[in-house]
C-alpha cells in the first residue's frame, strides 16, 4: 500500500510540471485520433464488451473463425517436398548457367555453383495426385483436403527480413504482426484466454525474433502471448506463496482504479490497454493450465499427434493448438525452427538435418488436419503452412567453394505453400513454375496476396483494416496485396 501512496503522489506531483502539460497534450490528441477511428467503425458505443464491439468491425461475412498459422523457421525446401522437378535430377552436378545468376543477389552463392538434383523420391497421392516426396508419409494422406500454392513469392531472400515481411507486412521491425491485425478486427471469443497465442517448439526463437508476434503501433493488449508445452505454460502464471487469490485481486483491481485515475489526467490510449492486460493475466491463471494440460487427453489422440506430455515439441503444441481453438483463441501461431537448409553443416544438411525436421513435424501437422475435420473444425479454421521462402534449384557453394552437404541457398522467387480448410478448395493446385522450380512461369502469389487473403476468410477487406499511425492510415498490406479468388470455395 505505502509503495501505491508513493506512486499516486509522484503522479500528481507529475500533473504540475510543463513537461506534464505537454504530455497531456499529445495524449489527448491520441485519444481523439482513437475516438475518431472506433466512431467511424461504429463501435465502442455503451457499455459493450471488446469482443462484441470489435468483431463489428469485419466488413462482410467470414468464411474462418480462427486461423492456424503452422511457420517453418528457416524455409524448408520446396524442392524436397512438393515440387517435382525430374529436369533438375538431370541436371545434378553440372555448372549453373549464367543467366539464372546475373543481375540476382543470394545470401551465400559465390561464383559458379553446380545444379543440385533432389534429395527425395515423388509419388502422386489422393485422387488429385498431387505430388509429395517420401518426406512426408503422414501428409501424403491428406493432400485432397489442402490447397497448394506452389508459386509463392517475396521481396527479402534473408531469414529476419523475409519472417517479418511474412508475419507483419513489412522486412523491418515496429509493424504490428498478423495475429495482432487479426485479434485488434476481432477480439476473443474466450475472455479468459489471449486472442493471440504463439507455440514455439524447443528453445529457437525465429530469426527475426519476438518482434513477429508484437503489436508494433496497435495497443498492447493485441500482442501474441508465448505459451510453453513444457513447465509452466506461462511464466509466473501461479501465486507467489503468502498471496492468496483474494488478496491478488483486490491488488490488481487497486491498481486498474491507480491506472484509471492516469488515464482520465493524460488521456493515454495505452493505459487501458495495461488495465485490460493486469485483468487478462489475472483470469488467464485458472483458464491457461487447464487449456494447457494435454494430460487430459485420451491416449489414442496422442498416438494420432505423436505427442509426450511434458515435452516442449511441435508435437504437443499442435495438439494445444486445437485445444486452443476449441478455446475460441482467434489466431495461434506456431513456430519450428532449423529448417534452413544450407550444406555447411550437418544439422542443416539436406540428407540430415532436414530429414529430421521433417520427421518431427510431419504427423502432428496430419494429425491436427484430421483432428480438426472429425471435429467439425476445419471448416471454419483456416490452416496455413510453409516458410518465409524457398530454396535454390542450385547448390550453395558459401565463400565460393563446394559445400560438405548436400544444401540449398535461401530464393524468394519461389517456393510451396499450402492452405486448408476455412473456406478454400480442397485437392486443388494453384500456380506453377518452371521445369527447374527456380521461377513461378504461372498464377503467382505474392506475400501479401496470401495476407489479403486469409483477412478475406476472416471478413475484412485488408485495405479497409486500417490504424493510424504517424500521420496515415497503416494496414498489415500495405499498399499492396490482391484476394487469390481462384483458390476460394
Amino acid at each position: 500500500m505505502e509503495k501505491i501512496l508513493k506512486e499516486l503522489e509522484h503522479t500528481q506531483r507529475q500533473t504540475t510540471t510543463r513537461r506534464f502539460f505537454l504530455q497531456q497534450s499529445i495524449g489527448h490528441l491520441g485519444a481523439m485520433a482513437l475516438g475518431g477511428m472506433m466512431m467511424g467503425c461504429d463501435v465502442f458505443k455503451g457499455e459493450k464488451n471488446q469482443n462484441e464491439t470489435l468483431s463489428q468491425l469485419r466488413h462482410f461475412a467470414p468464411k474462418a473463425k480462427r486461423v492456424i498459422f503452422m511457420h517453418m523457421s528457416g524455409a524448408p525446401s520446396q524442392l524436397e517436398l512438393f515440387e517435382n522437378k525430374p529436369l533438375l535430377k538431370d541436371l545434378d552436378g553440372l555448372d549453373c548457367p549464367k543467366s539464372f545468376l546475373e543481375g540476382k543477389r543470394f545470401a551465400f552463392i559465390v561464383g559458379t555453383p553446380k545444379m543440385l538434383g533432389p534429395y527425395a523420391n515423388f509419388e502422386q497421392y489422393g485422387q488429385t495426385g498431387s505430388w509429395v516426396s517420401h518426406h512426408m508419409p503422414y501428409f501424403q494422406q491428406v493432400v485432397d483436403e489442402v490447397t497448394f500454392l506452389r508459386a509463392m513469392h517475396t521481396d527479402e531472400f534473408n531469414h529476419a527480413p523475409a519472417q517479418l515481411f511474412m508475419h507483419t507486412g513489412s522486412p523491418r521491425t515496429g509493424r504490428p504482426s498478423f495475429g495482432s491485425w487479426v485479434t485488434y478486427g476481432l477480439g476473443s471469443d474466450n475472455e479468459n484466454l489471449p486472442g493471440f497465442i504463439v507455440l514455439a517448439s524447443g528453445d529457437a526463437i525465429p530469426s527475426a525474433g519476438k518482434s513477429i508476434w508484437g503489436s508494433g503501433f496497435l495497443p498492447s493488449q493485441f500482442q501474441g502471448v508465448q505459451c510453453r508445452s513444457e513447465g509452466d505454460p506461462v511464466l509466473y502464471i501461479g501465486d507467489p506463496k503468502g498471496m492468496p487469490r483474494d488478496l491478488k485481486k483486490a491488488a490488481i483491481k487497486t491498481i486498474s482504479e491507480l491506472n484509471r485515475v492516469q488515464h482520465q489526467e493524460i488521456g493515454d490510449p495505452e493505459i487501458m490497454a495495461r488495465i485490460e492486460q493486469y485483468e487478462l493475466a489475472f483470469r488467464m491463471q485458472t483458464t491457461v493450465p487447464e487449456a494447457m494440460d494435454i494430460t487430459k487427453e485420451p491416449d489414442y489422440m496422442h498416438q494420432l499427434y505423436g505427442t509426450t506430455p511434458g515435452q516442449n515439441s511441435y508435437a504437443n503444441n499442435c495438439l494445444l493448438a486445437r485445444r486452443l481453438a476449441e478455446r475460441g483463441v482467434r489466431f495461434i501461431q506456431l513456430y519450428h525452427a532449423d529448417w534452413d537448409t544450407h550444406g555447411s553443416n550437418q544439422n542443416e544438411a539436406l540428407e540430415i538435418g532436414f530429414v529430421n525436421r521433417c520427421r518431427e513435424t510431419d504427423q502432428a501437422t496430419t494429425a491436427l488436419l484430421l483432428d480438426l475435420k472429425q471435429r467439425g473444425m476445419l471448416d471454419d479454421t483456416l490452416l496455413v503452412w510453409g516458410g518465409e521462402f524457398g530454396r535454390t534449384p542450385m547448390a550453395e557453394n558459401r565463400g565460393g567453394k563446394k559445400a560438405p552437404f548436400k544444401g540449398r541457398d535461401h530464393h524468394k522467387d519461389a517456393f510451396t505453400m499450402w492452405v486448408a480448410g476455412g473456406g478454400v478448395k480442397k485437392g486443388f493446385s494453384f500456380g506453377e513454375t518452371d521445369e527447374i522450380g527456380y521461377y513461378g512461369v504461372k498464377d503467382q502469389v505474392h506475400v501479401h496476396d496470401l495476407q489479403a487473403t486469409i483477412l478475406h476468410q476472416l471478413g475484412f477487406d485488408h485495405e479497409k483494416l486500417t490504424y493510424p499511425f504517424q500521420g496515415r492510415n497503416f494496414r498489415l498490406t500495405d499498399v499492396h496485396g490482391k484476394i487469390v479468388n481462384e483458390i476460394l470455395a
